[in-house]
């Protein structure tokens, strides 16, 4: 039985890494940071349960049973359809793909213009943006197996540099000061971060990406179906480690710039105010920078496993076809901001989040058929 590389095995690893890691995986934790305060630990532990090692296990879980369609239909056919198809339409256009237009928007381009800016002029602004965003993405993802060769060997290692950049710069800049928990995480801070990384969808999208990372494992000549399963099992263990050290640099920032930032709506805002400290207009450039890599891998990921799923679906509409509806509708609900797409997601999450969790410790401990 092949198996690949070290090398190889990296590669796929950062490919997949960089799939789960980009908009709420970065928005989240230096919130949770800021606001959670002394209560930072059991917070973290909490998101790191639901965005970390429930994710790791779900792609172990369905690379066990060889897809989301078999680990499912064991359940029964019907289930395994709807479910999937919801799971689907959240981490692509209803949700997760919109999100990461709107938050690259917030971060790559809002810092740098006027606070005079019209209500109007930003909507239209935004709607260009995320205009060439999804075209770029598009493009991209019309060869999901050349993903390891774009996100796995060039994007994921400038992201994980300059993210440990902006990390030491805030060290080096802040006082190790950590301000009391607001209210609602006394008492609750485990509870509060466990439903906080319900809100990376990671759990959701983890069902799916098992599919497109296969893709990536075949290209480098591991055919065998049990050595794809090995390596896309490695590949969730390698990916959820590198989650783990980014969230908690990122909400140690969080942490440390609590003090100074006051009352904010959302991570990007303690992240903008933490590069500026630190590298002035500089730093406005580098996060701009981090936030259009994370979410571009995550859009084209999303944007793969979404098509490529409809089309075996429905076999009569291309792959191609269903690439352009995604990244369409993705477009409009994108130009809703980012808030708004916040807004609306939680309470679906919280109804869709359980289920994945039981079906994924429900695939660990069932036996596959043979």
């Amino acid at each position: 039985m092949k198996s690949l590389s070290m090398r190889n095995r990296c590669v796929i690893g950062f490919t997949l890494f960089s799939m789960f890691f980009g908009a709420g995986n970065l928005i989240f934790p230096p919130l949770l940071g800021a606001e959670a305060g002394s209560s930072t630990i059991p917070a973290m532990v909490g998101m790191l349960l639901t965005a970390v090692v429930l994710p790791a296990l779900a792609v172990i879980s369905v690379a066990k049973h060889d897809g989301l369609k078999n680990l499912a239909g064991s359940i029964h056919p019907a289930f395994a359809t709807v479910y999937a198809v919801l799971i689907h339409l959240l981490i692509g256009p209803f949700v997760a793909i919109p999100r990461t237009a709107s938050t690259s928007f917030e971060m790559a381009v809002v810092p740098f213009l006027s606070d005079g800016v019209s209500a109007e002029s930003l909507l239209i602004m935004r709607c260009i943006y995320s205009f060439i965003f999804f075209v770029i993405a598009t493009i991209v993802a019309l060869k999901p197996t050349r993903l390891k060769d774009l996100l796995g060997k060039v994007m994921t290692p400038i992201l994980l540099i300059l993210i440990a950049v902006i990390f030491v710069g805030v060290v080096v800049k802040f006082p190790a000061v950590v301000r009391q928990a607001d209210a609602s995480y006394k008492g609750h801070a485990l509870q509060h971060g466990f439903v906080t990384g319900y809100q990376t969808m990671d759990i959701l999208a983890a069902f799916n990406f098992g599919a497109v990372i296969a893709m990536n494992i075949e290209a480098f000549g591991v055919k065998n179906r049990k050595g794809v399963a090995k390596e896309t099992i490695l590949a969730g263990i390698g990916a959820g480690i590198l989650l783990c050290i980014v969230y908690s640099a990122t909400a140690y920032i969080g942490v440390l710039c609590s003090s100074k930032v006051g009352n904010v709506e959302n991570g990007t805002q303690i992240l903008t105010y933490a590069v500026h400290a630190c590298f002035g207009i500089y730093g406005k450039v580098l996060i701009g920078i981090i936030f259009f890599i994370a979410c571009f891998n995550v859009c084209v990921g999303l944007l793969c496993c979404c098509s490529a799923y409809f089309h075996e679906l429905v076999p009569k509409i291309s792959y191609f076809k269903w690439l352009l509806v995604f990244a369409v509708f993705s477009f409009v609900i994108s130009c809703a901001g980012l808030n708004a797409i916040l807004n609306v997601s939680l309470p679906i999450l919280k109804v869709m989040c359980p289920i994945a969790i039981a079906l994924t410790f429900y695939g660990l401990v069932r036996r596959k058929r043979q």
